[in-house]
């Protein structure tokens, strides 16, 4: 029987460790289902910040779980009004508040959101260059939508940083460039 020496054993570590990583980067999050859209009543879909309506009878995927979150978690950042009124429907699930425009807030795809964990902490979202910090106040719900609760609109992408006005002005994007734009983020 022969016995391993130092090299060997460190060898078969570190396989282990890369192969482990290379697993944890290569989980994907896969729809869980789908849900049909309806046409929502006359005036009732907000489509400020260009915001989609549900169509009718168009099958929207649904996720109860976004990407793996990390030091630097590649996203989609898109536009929402936080305020009364805005395409973002209620007050906000953290605490049941509106927020103005001008204040550095998000919603987080549901599985970023992490049943209301991250709510009330600041995270970090870099773009274009510049960082800017801004706090969890709602969900981007990517398990429901197409109903008034979610203003008729679809739900989220499992990938969505759903960002206040502020936010987009902090990373220094033109205003005619809003809408959608690659970033990475993390926890503050």
């Amino acid at each position: 029987m022969k016995t391993f020496n130092l090299g060997t054993s460190l060898l078969i570590l570190v396989i282990l460790l890369v192969t482990h990583c290379l697993g944890t980067e290569a989980q994907v999050c896969r729809p869980s289902g789908s849900i049909r859209g309806r046409n929502p009543p006359p005036g009732e879909c907000n489509q400020e910040n260009d915001s989609d309506c549900c169509v009718e009878g168009k099958l929207y995927p649904v996720y109860r779980c976004s990407p793996t979150v990390s030091g630097n978690t590649k996203a989609v950042l898109t536009l929402n009004s936080f305020q009364a009124g805005g395409d973002g429907g209620g007050p906000s699930e953290c605490d049941n508040q509106y927020h103005s425009d001008d204040t550095p807030v998000v919603a987080l795809s549901t599985g970023w959101y992490n049943k209301g964990r991250r709510c009330l902490n600041d995270i970090i979202i870099s773009a274009n260059g510049r960082s800017v910090r801004a706090k969890v106040v709602d969900e981007c719900d990517s398990t429901m939508g197409c109903d008034g609760d979610h203003d008729y609109q679809p739900p989220c992408n499992n990938n969505i940083v759903d960002a206040s006005k502020a936010v987009w002005k902090a990373l220094g994007v033109p205003n005619d460039q809003w809408g959608e734009l690659d970033i990475t983020w993390s926890d503050a």
